[in-house]
């Protein structure tokens, strides 16, 4: 499965590359803590609302630590959606290396 780093995810987003960063996370867990532009779908209606998302866009999925991340990769993949991956360690690896002021949960 590809993953992406922290790093690499500022680094795309500073240079504005053309990507959707999708949410998989609950959303009581948007207010604990939240990356600016993302897409949210809740892991659990992934599913039913894949026809919200781009098969021809790139994908970067994330959620707290990057095990629902990688469980929505492999779904999207399955659905077609080969240009996916998931953030390396999540949103808590976000806040570990690039911002701080993230609360890590």
């Amino acid at each position: 499965m590809k993953e992406t780093t922290a790093e690499e995810l500022k680094e795309r987003m500073d240079s504005g590359d053309d990507f959707t960063l999708l949410d998989v996370r609950e959303p009581h867990e948007y207010y604990m803590a939240d990356l600016e532009g993302t897409t949210r779908i809740p892991f659990d209606e992934l599913n039913s609302r894949m026809d919200e998302l781009n098969k021809k866009q790139e994908i970067i999925v994330l959620c707290r630590s990057g095990s629902s991340a990688g469980d929505a990769v492999e779904l999207l993949t399955e659905n077609g959606f080969v240009k996916s991956s998931r953030l390396k360690g999540g949103i808590n690896e976000w806040a570990a290396k690039i911002d701080p002021s993230i609360p890590q949960y």
